[in-house]
């Protein structure tokens, strides 16, 4: 069974609630299309480098999420040209900052291997 279908605003802002929740900083670096636009999140580790994840739907049709910049945290310019490549193709894209220095990104569901 899919997940029912939310309205992007409406999961940006459930998102960035949960990050309040066990004390993360976050920020929506760009809004798209309250209505229908997709969600990338760029997650801040530090020093460590950034991870980029994009919304898909996996295999059962469930709402997960998936690495953009592959499983190694990766220097900002490299995650910002991600998000850029991302933005060119969906002008309706959400980009959420979230600051989560050891990685754990406790507030992402169904994070898919790869």
């Amino acid at each position: 069974m899919s997940d029912p279908k939310l309205k992007a605003g409406f999961r940006v802002r459930a998102t960035i609630r949960r990050c309040a929740s066990v004390g993360l900083n976050v920020l929506v670096a760009r809004k798209g299309d309250e209505d229908a636009g997709d969600i990338v999140i760029k997650v801040n580790q530090g020093a460590t480098g950034f991870r980029v994840y994009t919304q898909v739907r996996d295999v059962e049709a469930r709402l997960a999420w998936l690495r953009v910049t592959g499983v190694d945290p990766v220097p900002e310019p490299t995650a910002d040209a991600a998000i850029a490549k991302a933005i060119a193709l969906d002008g309706d894209l959400w980009v959420v900052e979230i600051d989560d220095k050891d990685g754990a990104i406790s507030v992402l569901d169904n994070i898919l291997k790869g």
